[in-house]
């Protein structure tokens, strides 16, 4: 869904989060309960600044939640890390192949100087706007996790 419409519904990531925390507590009592909360709290608290400056999607947000609900905190580190490579190899081949590498190139440097002034750079740097590309972050998540999960079925982690 987040490939096709840019959308992650609350009926997949709210499921799964108590999915996560249920079956974590059911497996492992009360240290799986803590370790699926304090998944769920690291990845929602992760992420939160960049769904309130527009730079990512609620529905991203609520699905890193979930992941860290299932996988637990120490995890979740590695999976998120691994889904911001994914992305960011999704957005350079989406810029090249729009080609707007030089617009990407001018939006990097309006984003490292507000950083360094303390400023948001601007509406036309957010999601909202109409004319960035926007890469489906879940998508990035999902390719992640089933690869961490695949990985660690195989005995690599």
């Amino acid at each position: 869904m987040d490939w096709r419409y840019r959308r992650i519904p609350n009926w997949l990531t709210v499921p799964g989060m108590l999915a996560g925390i249920v079956g974590n507590t059911l497996a492992s009592g009360w240290s799986g309960a803590k370790a699926s909360l304090l998944g769920a709290g690291l990845g929602l608290a992760l992420l939160l600044p960049f769904v309130l400056v527009r730079s990512l999607g609620a529905g991203d947000w609520k699905l890193v939640g979930a992941v860290g609900a299932l996988v637990g905190p120490g995890p979740l580190i590695t999976v998120l890390v691994a889904a911001i490579f994914v992305a960011g190899i999704m957005a350079v081949v989406l810029i090249v192949y729009k080609r707007r590498v030089r617009q990407a190139l001018r939006n990097v440097g309006r984003i490292l100087a507000g950083l360094f002034s303390l400023r948001l750079p601007g509406p036309d740097l957010s999601l909202d706007s109409p004319e960035s590309l926007k890469i489906p972050f879940g998508v990035a998540v999902a390719l992640t996790v089933v690869c961490y999960g695949v990985r660690r079925a195989l005995g690599g982690l």
